[in-house]
């Protein structure tokens, strides 16, 4: 059966409870082996031996495990034949793979470990139970399913119940369903059918939502894994993994970088082929030999630094985000973070304060400082005619009970007057006599206290304006001021709370009907307060940033139309090619229809979690990256299938917190864009080098080729071949990676999900540099360009390529046409680790001649060397100074015709 259809008795008949003496502790234990225990169950952890096969599924390292494998069996078919193997390569591999799967491994399970022990501190409730015949306090964990349970104004619903008893009951459940207004509860409702929408049960009170007024007696229908948030909790968790954008080009350019060392093996097998038989081959012996030493160019071809400075790339930034309060849970987030061109956006509580918050206030006339406040008959209405109360919490008043009157008791706090005259909103409540409440409620829509004070007996009511302003006797002149004055601030989705009073000159009984209406009529109007939820503060610069970064911002609401468009008004989110919607507009639509609308849509009011996940299936079924931020229970579905789901850490529900990838522990949504801003500059660390390495690799190939094709040997030893691989692999290439960030990072369109992570001017770049190295090579390989000494020329060659790789780092460095000086001084770990690496080059060539074969070299040969290879740097700047010049032409030209 639901729980929320039928009446009450059944309810308890079913659960094999009573509401006067509750369940006793046997029939607890029964129902927990029957219902279930009141804790969600945790999702299946992985063991170490799993998570280190989903690291090893990485596409570059399943390259690199490929890459190893060829590496030992040359190695092992080398040694069948009774020659000396080389197992360094094999090693260097399987160094790259281990380091790679460790950082990640290490990162990933710090942040869980944070993240568990953020858990860990949430406070174990004791919650007020009727067990064996009399009232207890008992853990929440340890309530069964019916349990009568009693809640008051401040509580948190431990499990869902049904109600039995209600006293001007409200509740909050804005984590679960997005409205952010308390919704009314009443134990009288019965329903009569079982379809009845979770936000209408007004029977029902639902696990993990706050009670913000009145009181109640409740029976638990459901514990754990079985409430309303235990079942998404679980949806969660069933989740498949999706593949991140990082993923997926890492993907397409391990297949780029596998075909371009087959061809190359190809080619260069062919060759020798041709070679071995049609014109004998000195070098090699056998066609087995060729073919092993084709294969092994393969290897040569594969990057194994990439998954190493992709891990260490992604480790810093997570550290650095930890620093700005944001905790990294899935560490290549970092990256995918800065690809992310759609942000859905909750509003109450990620980009608004959660809050509510008096602004302004009319008492016959308007005032935009509400600590002007001082008219007695307001004060005494706000203090006395309430319910809410307030605490302080790190300089802030927060709000137990009902917020909007927690916002005008903490307005009353804030004033002048309160500091001059020292008296609380408490003192004044003990200082004067209620005599009668008359409670809020939905269909009234306001609330009457009738109090002694000073001796008087008066009538103070609030609620509704327009309500309110029905009861009073106002001039049609003042009436026509205070309805324009009402209108601007609803205009701008400010709830207006407007109050009154009348001074009574007889007793009266409270009980009857018509004595009641004389309280409410022919009253004194006493004025109105505005009241808004504020945007955080650092919302406004963080949504230009977004706006200049090409990134568009979707609000997704669960709360009113009128008051998410303010809000998307205020943060110009909202524009003449763009528009708000409600969910119900927009639900019922396939689609392709929708999908149509969504460039449009900045705003959808009323949203629902499945809504919610349905837009962020599109936006990704575009190719759209999607980061979706949150606090409530509602966003969490979303969360969880978004490429990076964000939650608040301060506001959010623990469950949005599981779902994410990221926890904002600080709550402000500015670390969104400072973290954009990082994963931007990871892609392109990434981009420069993959410039580098794959430059490295179509030189190396470029000049092996041709110094076949001329007939000559491998103008480099083994060892030497080694020292390169540690340039192209080692700190020296890692340094490329922690480039710090441009300033104009957050000025460009971000890179779109099926984008190549090597672009078209990456290709030139590479191609540049690989046939300029591979021509100034092989001008010396073959005329001598240099002049050196027969015996100086392997080591002149040897140099050479080593300092054409080091110089060539500094035009990686710049992916655009900007001369290497603009940021010249900028990575100075990689100015002192290049410095190094030359100056470990020349003690190599001078004095290593036993284990690198090499031959000392003249210092008029050094400067030559130097000054031949700076060629490369100095071509790369005349053409990038030339396509500069040719664009400030183009500008000019395009300002002159406009």
């Amino acid at each position: 059966m639901e729980f929320y259809s039928g009446n009450r008795e059944n309810v308890l008949k079913k659960l094999g409870s009573s509401q006067k003496s509750g369940l006793t502790n046997e029939e607890a234990e029964e129902n927990k082996l029957k219902y279930g225990v009141n804790q969600f169950s945790q999702g299946k952890k992985e063991s170490l031996i799993v998570q280190i096969m989903a690291a090893l599924k990485e596409p570059m390292i399943f390259i690199l495990i490929f890459a190893s494998f060829i590496t030992l069996f040359v190695n092992l078919y080398i040694m069948y034949k009774g020659g000396k193997p080389d197992f360094i390569e094999y090693a260097g591999i399987l160094a790259a793979i281990v380091l790679s799967v460790a950082i990640t491994l290490v990162m990933e399970g710090r942040s869980q470990k944070a993240f568990e022990t953020l858990n860990k501190l949430k406070e174990n409730i004791a919650v007020k139970v009727r067990r064996n015949n009399e009232v207890m306090l008992i853990p929440q964990q340890k309530i069964a399913a019916g349990d009568i349970i009693l809640l008051e104004t401040g509580d948190k619903v431990p499990a869902d119940c049904r109600l039995l008893d209600s006293v001007s009951l409200a509740a909050d459940e804005s984590s679960l369903t997005g409205e952010s207004k308390p919704v009314k509860k009443d134990a009288a409702v019965i329903f009569d059918k079982e379809d009845i929408p979770l936000a209408e049960r007004y029977n029902m009170l639902y696990c993990g939502c706050y009670i913000t007024e009145g009181s109640c007696a409740a029976v638990v229908t459901a514990v754990g894994d079985s409430t309303e948030l235990g079942k998404i909790a679980f949806e969660l968790r069933e989740k498949k993994h999706t593949k991140t954008p990082l993923e997926e080009k890492l993907d397409r350019l391990g297949k780029i970088v596998t075909i371009f060392g087959v061809l190359a093996a190809l080619v260069i097998f062919s060759i020798q082929i041709i070679q071995y038989y049609a014109f004998g081959n000195t070098v090699h012996s056998s066609v087995s030999e060729i073919f092993i030493n084709s294969i092994v160019l393969i290897v040569a071809a594969v990057p194994e630094g990439l998954p190493t400075i992709v891990a260490v790339s992604l480790a810093v930034n997570v550290i650095k985000m930890a620093k700005e309060n944001a905790l990294v849970k899935k560490i290549v987030a970092c990256e995918t973070i800065g690809s992310v061109n759609v942000i859905c956006s909750d509003k109450t509580g990620t980009l608004t304060e959660n809050r509510m918050t008096v602004t302004g206030f009319y008492d016959g006339e308007w005032h935009d400082d509400p600590r002007e406040l001082d008219s007695g008959y307001m004060i005494h209405n706000i203090c006395l005619n309430t319910n809410s109360n307030l605490y302080m919490e790190n300089g802030n008043y927060k709000f137990v009970g009902n917020p909007t009157e927690g916002s005008i008791l903490a307005a009353y706090e804030n004033s002048n007057l309160r500091e001059s005259s020292g008296k609380s909103y408490t003192d004044e409540r003990s200082d004067h006599e209620i005599i009668h409440v008359f409670p809020f409620s939905s269909e009234l829509k306001h609330m009457t206290t009738v109090s002694n004070v000073d001796s008087k007996i008066v009538s103070y009511v609030k609620g509704s304006p327009e309500l309110i302003l029905k009861m009073c006797d106002i001039s049609d002149e003042k009436l026509e001021e205070i309805n324009r004055l009402i209108y601007d601030a609803q205009d701008q989705a400010m709830r207006v709370i407007a109050f009154a009073h009348k001074i009574l000159e007889e007793k009266i009984d409270y009980g009857a009907e018509e004595e009641h209406d004389k309280l409410e009529e022919h009253m004194n109007f006493d004025g109105f307060v505005t009241i808004t939820d504020p945007i955080r503060s650092e919302v406004f610069k963080a949504v230009e940033t977004c706006r200049e970064a090409g990134i568009s911002l979707k609000i997704l609401t669960g709360d009113h139309l009128v008051t998410a468009r303010a809000i998307a008004k205020q943060l110009n989110i909202i524009n003449e090619n763009s528009f708000v919607v409600s969910a119900h507009e927009i639900e019922k639509m396939p689609d392709s229809e929708l999908n149509e609308m969504l460039d449009k849509i900045s705003v959808i009011a009323r949203s629902t979690p499945a809504l919610k996940l349905r837009i962020v299936k599109l936006l990704k079924a575009r190719g759209s990256v999607v980061a979706v931020t949150g606090d409530g229970v509602n966003d969490a579905p979303a969360i969880k299938y978004a490429d990076v789901g964000i939650a608040m850490g301060i506001s959010g529900t623990e469950v949005s917190k599981e779902a994410s990838d990221i926890v904002l522990l600080n709550d402000s949504f500015a670390v969104i864009t400072k973290a954009i801003q990082w994963g931007r500059g990871i892609y392109q660390n990434f981009q420069r080098f993959m410039i580098f390495q794959l430059t490295v690799n179509l030189s190396a190939v470029l000049t092996v080729i041709l110094s076949i094709l001329s007939g000559l040997p491998s103008p480099f030893e083994a060892l030497q071949l080694l020292w390169i691989n540690i340039i192209m692999d080692g700190p020296p290439a890692l340094t490329l990676g922690l480039e710090p960030l441009r300033e104009d990072l957050m000025k460009e369109k971000p890179v779109e999900r099926d984008a190549q992570i090597i672009t078209k001017r990456m290709w030139i770049k590479i191609i540049y540099g690989g046939i300029t190295i591979t021509v100034l090579f092989m001008l010396q390989n073959l005329f001598n360009v240099l002049g050196v000494y027969p015996e100086e020329q392997r080591s002149t060659l040897f140099t050479m390529f080593v300092l054409f790789q080091l110089l060539n780092a500094f035009n990686c460095r710049e992916l655009g046409y900007e001369s290497i000086t603009k940021n010249f001084k900028q990575n100075k770990i990689m100015l002192g680790v290049f410095t190094l690496t030359f100056i470990l080059q020349i003690l190599i060539t001078q004095y290593g001649g036993k284990v690198f074969e090499t031959h000392p070299l003249r210092l008029i040969i050094w400067i030559k060397i130097f000054l031949y290879c700076f060629i490369l740097i100095l071509l790369s700047e005349i053409i990038k100074a030339a396509v500069r010049g040719k664009g400030h032409k183009l500008e000019k030209a395009a300002a002159q015709i406009n």
